[in-house]
């Protein structure tokens, strides 16, 4: 008897759609969850959400929330300088971001208990403990599910991929493939094309008529099995994938070149600069959710190195973002959100590093009502606990799915048909708003 599942699968693995590729293949293939999206929004303050997550870990001491009174070996190396909020000091590496401080909200106070990399990298992207593994879904992939596909851009995109420590294909969880991060790969590679839009040789209007008739067939197949079985998902997602594929607009929006050379270099010629601007123009042409991801500040060992090597390419590419943004009138309908998994040791070790620190971590909002100038909670002397107004990652979740118009108390349905809470406890932080 013809195997009418793997039939499907391999149809999409030999490339009959041929610019889609295996990823993109990955994303719209998945299994269906059994339940229908979109019927959880409520008003919104954002028509998008950019998250710029610093996996490792920032140190909170040697940025966003410096000691300069503190011991030697808890202040470090660097002095503070003045920002554009009277009163509030950063420290000295951030001299583009001081000047911006007025159009964003600092959180002094992030924190939690887990000092794994996984899970607290999972935690904090899904907005609830989820185990070593990250038994629900990210944020990114609830969004997807619950906004669905109302662009001819997938609704959830990755530059240039997930975080390291969240699993590559484990994100969406229950949610299944359609939910998945659509991975943008680097912009700054030299020749860039998005990996998943490009089509290895030319579309004739032939071959374009030939595969929609494949499709077509494969469906009608698909259609006959009825009940539930997985193959009857998937004609919504080939479809789209069609779309994708066919549409200009779609393969322009990840075509830097079009920007002018002066805000490239504004943004910064480096992966995060140029993931950030790639970032911008997604949103502006509708994407949801966009995680930007900065990786390597896992500092445990000659720490004032690594910084010295990463933040100026972190001021100069998320000022720019901030900056271009509010001069597209894009700020305030794009709700900006930057952290990592945990913050750093309050003292240095002996290889001057600093080890993982969950109990307090620094986080940036901006844009989508958002109240510029405003920093929420804080640590203590030494910055090793908060001693005022902790943030947890339900907060976090809660305050990006309000921004959205997410009803975050929401009940989905697992594939067993158990319900589960979007989030089980927190809410929205309402001193930054």
């Amino acid at each position: 008897m013809f195997d009418v599942s793997l039939g499907r699968r391999d149809f999409l693995r030999v490339g009959t759609l041929g610019p889609v590729g295996l990823t993109l293949g990955h994303w719209l293939g998945a299994r269906r969850p059994a339940f229908a999206a979109g019927d959880g929004e409520r008003r919104a303050r954002a028509k998008s959400v950019i998250l710029v997550f610093l996996g490792g870990g920032m140190s909170h001491h040697d940025t966003f929330d410096p000691k300069p009174e503190a011991p030697a070996d808890v202040r470090g190396k660097y002095s503070t300088i003045r920002t554009s909020v009277p009163g509030l000091h950063v420290g000295e590496l951030l001299p583009r971001m001081a000047r911006m401080m007025d159009r964003v909200a600092l959180v002094r106070s992030g924190t939690h208990n887990n000092e794994s990399h996984e899970a607290a990298t999972n935690w904090t992207l899904a907005g609830r403990f989820g185990g070593l593994f990250g038994d629900y879904p990210s944020m990114g992939s609830v969004v997807a599910h619950e906004t669905g596909f109302k662009a001819s851009l997938p609704p959830y995109v990755a530059v240039p991929r997930n975080p390291s420590f969240a699993f590559e294909l484990g994100k969406s969880a229950f949610l299944g493939g359609k939910c998945e991060s659509f991975k943008a790969g680097d912009p700054n590679a030299a020749n860039y094309k998005v990996r998943d839009l490009t089509s290895p040789e030319p579309l004739t209007p032939a071959r374009i008529e030939r595969r929609r008739t494949l499709l077509e067939a494969v469906d009608t197949l698909a259609g006959r099995v009825g009940g539930d079985d997985q193959i009857a998902t998937y004609d919504e997602f080939h479809r789209r994938a069609a779309e994708m594929v066919l549409s200009p607009a779609s393969r322009g929006a990840f075509e830097l070149e079009g920007e002018a050379p002066e805000l490239r270099e504004r943004y910064g010629r480096t992966t995060f600069g140029q993931s950030c601007l790639l970032a911008r123009r997604l949103v502006e042409r509708g994407v949801r959710f966009v995680t930007v991801t900065s990786g390597g500040w896992d500092h445990h060992f000659k720490i004032w190195e690594g910084l010295e090597r990463m933040m100026p390419i972190f001021d100069r590419g998320f000022s720019a973002l901030l900056g271009d943004l509010g001069d597209r009138g894009l700020l305030s309908e794009t709700l900006v959100a930057c952290f990592g998994e945990f913050g750093r040791t309050p003292k240095v070790n002996q290889n001057g590093g600093r080890d993982h620190w969950p109990p307090v971590a620094s986080l940036l909002f901006a844009g989508a009502g958002v109240r510029g100038g405003t920093v929420v909670g804080a640590s203590d002397r030494t910055g090793a606990a908060v001693s005022d107004r902790p943030v947890r990652p339900g907060e976090v979740a809660a305050t990006i799915y309000d921004a959205l118009g997410i009803d975050f108390h929401k009940q989905i349905l697992m594939p067993d048909g158990r319900p589960v809470d979007i989030l089980p406890e927190g809410e929205p932080i309402r001193e930054l708003m």
